[in-house]
């Protein structure tokens, strides 16, 4: 069973003309869900931050920093931290809807076996630090449903892959200290930001629950299927995890403007497969796949889709309908 999780409130978060992380991005992927089939129900944000969300976010994040965060946007602020973080009106809501499906999905996953979730969000997560914004990234997504996880639904292990172009520097250092969550990534390297190298393996207890698998620039579906076969579904399995976490980057694209792989639309699929069948294996069928890069705006619906066949087994049913108007899904048995 899959189901896809989102917030129209996501779409809020605008950046300048040129900016490669726009709302354009999620519109088309729920676009595309839409018209192949894929049933979405959304759900707008609560006006106000719910208590859940809030502590999952601070659980990881400082407390300071999400202040400043408000702060920020409360003054017009056009950046935070850098650069690479534009702010609007209405990025402080677009951050906390995309924890908020995140945590519902996570939510939905965690309650029974074989179930597959997408939280289809922006802004995406994984380079945010505990309290700095990086790489268009306010809070971590992915990072902060595995906690919510371990905290709320006692998890004992969960495993995070992030196959996104760039190194998920802010997941890796929140969990690396740390030998319950397992992060193990594909990435272009050398790259943005930096991070990822193949002997950053953890630190004191957590030193083995890192696994880094850096890639050069060119890299297509063969390389990296001999990377995901060799390396990481092993590392997967030796973990035995009780969930599977995604950071799904789809910016290993072959055209992708922000990247240097050659992954095609099959690649995409075939990973979705592979780790669906070891989910099956090792933690009952439970995977939640979070949102994060991925930059072609023409073909990353497809990408997605793609990725979500591999998961699911292949495409939605045309008679698949919405499962209640409380959640922000579609289903598909």
């Amino acid at each position: 069973m899959i189901r896809v999780y989102t917030d129209p409130a996501c779409l809020d978060h605008r950046a300048p003309p040129g900016f490669p992380e726009k709302p354009e991005r999620l519109a088309g992927v729920l676009s595309r869900l839409r018209e192949s089939g894929w049933p979405l129900a959304e759900a707008a944000a609560e006006e106000t931050i719910p208590e859940t969300a809030r502590q999952a976010v601070t659980a990881l994040h400082d407390e300071g920093y999400v202040a400043r965060f408000e702060r920020a946007v409360s003054r017009g602020d056009s950046l935070l931290d850098s650069a690479d973080n534009p702010l609007s009106p209405g990025t402080w809501k677009a951050a906390w809807a995309a924890v908020s499906a995140t945590l519902a999905a996570a939510d939905w996953m965690a309650g029974g076996e074989d179930r597959v979730a997408l939280a289809a969000v922006r802004p995406p997560g994984h380079h945010a630090e505990r309290s700095v914004a990086m790489g268009f990234c306010f809070f971590n997504n992915v990072a902060v449903a595995a906690e919510h996880l371990r905290r709320r639904h006692g998890a004992s292990r969960v495993a995070i892959f992030d196959f996104d172009v760039h190194h998920g520097n802010g997941t890796q250092h929140l969990f690396e200290a740390r030998a319950d969550v397992f992060y193990a990534s594909t990435h272009q390297y050398p790259f943005y930001p930096g991070t990822g190298a193949a002997d950053e393996t953890g630190v004191g207890e957590g030193e083995g629950a890192t696994l880094n698998v850096p890639l050069p620039a060119g890299t297509g579906d063969d390389g990296y299927a001999e990377a995901i076969r060799q390396r990481i579904l092993p590392a997967l399995r030796r973990f035995t995890p009780d969930a599977l976490l995604l950071s799904a980057g789809f910016d290993a694209w072959r055209n992708d403007p922000l990247g240097g792989m050659q992954v095609t639309e099959q690649g995409f699929r075939s990973w979705g497969h592979w780790l669906r069948e070891l989910a099956a294996e090792v933690c009952g069928g439970r995977i939640l796949a979070v949102l994060e890069g991925g930059y072609d705006l023409r073909n990353l619906p497809l990408l997605v889709e793609a990725h979500l066949e591999g998961l699911g087994g292949g495409r939605p049913a045309a008679t698949a309908r919405p499962v209640g108007e409380m959640q922000r899904i579609a289903e598909r048995r």
